[in-house]
């Protein structure tokens, strides 16, 4: 073979090799090209669906493609985790959601993904500002109350949450084993059956940010706030380490997510943007209305924050013997 020849060849072979790398980079530069897909695993009106449609509206507007919200809902939001883990990482599909997913299912029962291998962190959204909310019929009016009520009716009270653990069940059993106390957990099928039976008085407490209106509208007492600051929607309502519980919370977050091997071109352009949106006030105030505040951490600070919530979640569902029906 003549050194021309074999030149050629090994020029050849390079290029071949160079080719993938170049074609996923261009591709990276031109993205988006197309409407994003984001997979919200809650059904439509709920909680993360509320949180989902402003940031995504927005994100589109600022990259100049539609972000398009695709709810899908099932097993505690592990069916649209699952589809984004499987999906192919070119920035056209990405997951919006609450913490559950990535950092307590995985500890109450086995799930087709793993949170810290299979997902490229983007960015954080926002947390739940909300606490618990209780029915006027037991007569409780401040946090004191309920615990003194609770201590002597043990497990007179119901608290209804939207399932088998979830982050609210996680927030009642880390009270309880702080306070030494006995509430009755009720677990329903989805939060809007739950507050329908609070409401009715079926049930005696919740803590999931449906209840906002009602509070608004006095037909609910919030008594608290699982955050690390006070409600701009309810300035007067204290903390739960105000009211004596410090590291109770059990925060409920919310961030964006794409498969794993999603270039880092794609998903530092949406982190990016999603940093800079988080300084935007009518965003803020959208947020704040519905509930929530906005969130801002870069992906290493994300992926860290995971890493940490599911250390503590892991631990509480050992201690309360939380166990998936």
């Amino acid at each position: 073979m003549s050194l021309h020849r074999r030149r050629f060849l090994a020029g050849a072979a390079t290029a071949a090799l160079a080719t993938p790398a170049i074609m996923t980079s261009g591709r990276a530069q031109s993205w988006p090209d197309k409407p994003v897909k984001v997979i919200v695993p809650y059904a439509a009106g709920g909680g993360t669906d509320i949180i989902a449609r402003p940031w995504a509206e927005m994100l589109g507007q600022a990259l100049g493609q539609p972000f398009v919200i695709e709810n899908r809902g099932g097993a505690s939001g592990m069916i649209g985790a699952e589809a984004v883990a499987k999906a192919a990482p070119d920035g056209n599909t990405l997951l919006f959601t609450p913490n559950n997913p990535l950092s307590v299912l995985q500890h109450l029962r086995k799930v087709p993904y793993d949170a810290e291998k299979n997902f490229e962190p983007i960015g954080r959204a926002g947390d739940m500002v909300i606490g618990f909310a209780v029915h006027p019929g037991p007569g409780i009016k401040s946090f004191k109350d309920l615990i003194d009520h609770a201590k002597k009716n043990p497990g007179k009270l119901a608290f209804a949450s939207s399932g088998v653990g979830t982050v609210t069940q996680l927030r009642l059993e880390m009270l309880k084993l702080k306070a030494g106390i006995d509430i009755l957990h009720v677990p329903y099928r989805g939060g809007a059956d739950a507050l329908n039976d609070l409401l009715a008085g079926n049930a005696q407490m919740m803590n999931e940010s449906s209840t906002i209106p009602h509070v608004k509208a006095g037909k609910l007492t919030l008594l608290n706030v699982n955050h690390t600051t006070r409600s701009p929607l309810f300035p007067d309502v204290p903390t739960l380490t105000e009211a004596g519980y410090p590291n109770s919370d059990c925060p409920i977050w919310f961030s964006l997510w794409a498969p794993a091997g999603t270039p880092k071109e794609i998903t530092g352009k949406i982190g990016e943007k999603m940093r800079e949106l988080a300084k935007n006030e009518a965003l803020a105030k959208r947020l704040i209305e519905a509930g929530y505040v906005v969130g801002s951490q870069t992906p290493d600070e994300l992926k860290a924050f995971l890493v940490a919530d599911s250390k503590i979640n892991g631990d509480l569902i050992k201690a309360a013997n939380i166990k998936a029906e």
